[in-house]
């Protein structure tokens, strides 16, 4: 299972700044379309590994901040994604669809 989160970190790191991708997303472009949840772990447990990974980035399918939670501060992911220039309301992406990154798109394997 770490090399499936070191994986994950990999490509939250390519993530730019003021961009958003899913657990989903993440989980396609690896190669693993049905383990959307276990990337969720792997951001979860993403400030357990050496070197920032802007687990902010990641979000559900619908824009949702469904990982706020798992911040320091519950308020550290929005505020995190509005210092980005993100708009949020009721801790979800107004501008999701113009933010989104699809790592299946921006990115090739291998």
């Amino acid at each position: 299972m770490s090399d499936f989160f070191t994986q994950v970190y990999e490509v939250v790191r390519l993530i730019p700044r003021g961009r958003v991708t899913s657990y989903g997303a993440i989980a396609n472009y690896l190669g693993t379309g049905g383990s959307a949840r276990m990337v969720g772990w792997a951001m979860n447990a993403s400030h357990t590994h050496p070197g920032f990974v802007p687990a902010h980035r990641v979000v559900n399918r619908n824009g949702l901040l469904s990982g706020k939670h798992h911040f320091d501060n519950p308020n550290a992911m929005q505020e995190l994604l509005e210092a980005e220039g993100l708009i949020i309301e009721d801790d979800q992406i107004l501008n999701f669809t113009e933010r989104f990154w699809d790592p299946s798109k921006e990115l090739t394997i291998g």
